[in-house]
Order: C-alpha cells, then sequence, then structure tokens
C-alpha cells in the first residue's frame, strides 16, 4: 500500500484497510487510550465486582448477628458479633492459629535459609537446576495427596513410627507424644504433626524469595568483610542477613498468611481444637452462624494488612 501525496508535496498517512478488524485495528492506533480501556475493563469489573465486592460483603456480615431464639439473622447493625470474639473459646482460636503461622514461619526461614544460600551461592549448572527442580518438584503434586500421605507417615503404624523403633528411640517418642500442648495419641492427631506437614508444605514458599534475595547480595561485600576482619558469625550478622532479610520477609508473607487461613490441614492432622479456618468452616457450614463466620474471616484480614505494612517497610516487596 503506498502513501498518498497531498499538495506543496507532504506525505499524508496510510490510507484505512478495509474489513472490520481493520477498521478496527486503525481505530485502537488512532486512540490508544481506548484500547487500553477495553483490555483493563474486564479484569477490573473481576477484581471489583467478584473479589473486592465479596470482601465488602463479608466484612457487612460480620457487623450482623445471629438470634439466639429462631436462629435467623439479624441485619441490625451491632458490634456483639466481635465481642464474641473475645469470648475464651474463640480467642484460644485466635491465638492458636497465630502461635501456629508465627511457629511455622519461624521454622520454614531457619531450615530454608541454609538451602537457600547454597543454592545462591555455590551450586552452578545442573547443581542449580537440580536445585530448583527439588524445590518446585513437591509443589506440582496435589495438595491434598501431600497431606494424606503425611498422615500415613505420621500414624501410629507409619514408617515413623517403624524408624524410631529400629533406632530403640521409642521412649523419645512416646515422650514427645506424652507432652501437654504438643502430644496427643500419635504424630498424625497432635499440634506437632499439624506443625510438621505445615513447614513441610509452605517451606518452598518461604525458599525462593530467600534464594533470589541472597543472589543479589554482592560477593565482594562478604569478602571485604572477611579481609576487615570480621569472623564469619559477625559477617552473617552484620552483612549477610540484613541484606537477605527483604527476601526472608517476603518468604514469611506466603508462610505465614497460608498458615493463618488453611483448614485443610488441622482438619485432617491434627487434635480436636479448632484454628480459624475450621471455625469459619464450621460457623457457616455447621452451626448457621454466617455473622461470627465473617467476623472470623475478618481477623486473618487485619492481621495481615498490619503485617504487609510492616513487610513493605522492610522492603519485601523488592525481593518478590
Amino acid at each position: 500500500m503506498t502513501a498518498l501525496t497531498m499538495s506543496g508535496g507532504k506525505t499524508s498517512i496510510l490510507p484505512g484497510r478495509g474489513g472490520l478488524f481493520g477498521r478496527l485495528s486503525d481505530a485502537f492506533w488512532r486512540h490508544p487510550k481506548l484500547l487500553l480501556f477495553l483490555m483493563l475493563t474486564p479484569p477490573l469489573l473481576w477484581l471489583g465486582i467478584i473479589y473486592i465486592g465479596s470482601l465488602i460483603a463479608l466484612l457487612l456480615q460480620s457487623f450482623f448477628s445471629i438470634d439466639d431464639f429462631s436462629g435467623l439473622v439479624n441485619t441490625e447493625f451491632t458490634l456483639s458479633t466481635y465481642a464474641q470474639l473475645l469470648n475464651p473459646v474463640n480467642f484460644d482460636i485466635i491465638i492458636r492459629t497465630l502461635v501456629m503461622s508465627a511457629l511455622v514461619t519461624l521454622a520454614a526461614a531457619l531450615i530454608g535459609f541454609p538451602i537457600a544460600y547454597y543454592a545462591a551461592r555455590y551450586a552452578q549448572g545442573k547443581w542449580k537446576a537440580l536445585f530448583y527442580l527439588g524445590v518446585m518438584l513437591p509443589l506440582w503434586s496435589s495438595y491434598l495427596v501431600k497431606i494424606y500421605a503425611w498422615k500415613l507417615i505420621l500414624a501410629k503404624e507409619g514408617i515413623l513410627t517403624w524408624i524410631f523403633e529400629k533406632l530403640h528411640l521409642s521412649w523419645l517418642l512416646d515422650a514427645t507424644l506424652n507432652l501437654p500442648v504438643i502430644g496427643g495419641n500419635s504424630l498424625s492427631v497432635s499440634y506437632l504433626g499439624t506443625f510438621i506437614v505445615f513447614v513441610y508444605i509452605w517451606l518452598p514458599y518461604m525458599i525462593l524469595p530467600t534464594q533470589a534475595a541472597l543472589e543479589r547480595v554482592p560477593g565482594n561485600l562478604i569478602e571485604a568483610s572477611a579481609d576487615l576482619g570480621a569472623t564469619p558469625r559477625q559477617t552473617f550478622r552484620t552483612v549477610l542477613l540484613p541484606l537477605a532479610l527483604p527476601g526472608i520477609v517476603a518468604g514469611s508473607i506466603f508462610t505465614f498468611s497460608l498458615t493463618l487461613g488453611d483448614y485443610i490441614i488441622p482438619q485432617i492432622i491434627g487434635s480436636s481444637r479448632l484454628f480459624i479456618g475450621q471455625a469459619v468452616y464450621a460457623q457457616q457450614g455447621t452451626a448457621g452462624n454466617v455473622p461470627l463466620a465473617a467476623a472470623f474471616s475478618v481477623v486473618p484480614i487485619v492481621i495481615m494488612a498490619l503485617y504487609l505494612l510492616l513487610a513493605r517497610k522492610l522492603g519485601a516487596f523488592d525481593a518478590l
């Protein structure tokens, strides 16, 4: 297609293309903001109506109450449902979930940091590929399959008990299970078993951001610290850890939030004491107390909002 020549020797734009798609292409080329609007409208509508709209509906439900006599939802505005969260039983559920989330996050950081450090500083070529494969491979398998596999491993007749018996360490396992807080009839029905499965399931989400942060630490800084007489412990405390902290905090966002809202792992592996996710499921499904279920659901949202503000100040978003 040739350009048209106007009077005065100036060249005009190319003539418009025929057909529906050609005219649309020309219109989008002349009006790029129109194209941007049409591209962003569907995801923004989905986000605004489905996601944000459901959160607003959830928040509104939490300000309703349940009539003790009829069991119907009273739509008058009240804070009595939130006051129920301070009851000893409900408050214990919140504290129990927070403590488990914090412990899982701490354990994942302690276990994941050495693995991430080795991958970032020493693994090269096929060993780095093997590292990524080893970390990512568990994520490719079914979530439920992994949990039920761990239930079999931790059961009283499972392979872990068998290993303790062969090593003549059954007394150690029995002593652990007899502990008043974390023990139980077996690891599969104890808080310790729940903790182990949580750490295993969410560990990759801690390793990968930490490894990415450690790869951005210049090696000459560590060498300079050693040349200036710093011990390995001092180098780790003053150089390596501060620079890797955004990655650790980024990983903790995943481990903490996923543990905070999960209800499947405690339902399959653990004692009869509820976590927040189980409480939401029980109140909404079994008890039919939708306002209290909504109030329980708001708790993780508020906690994670505060946690994300803290993580942003620590530069965690730069490591995601």
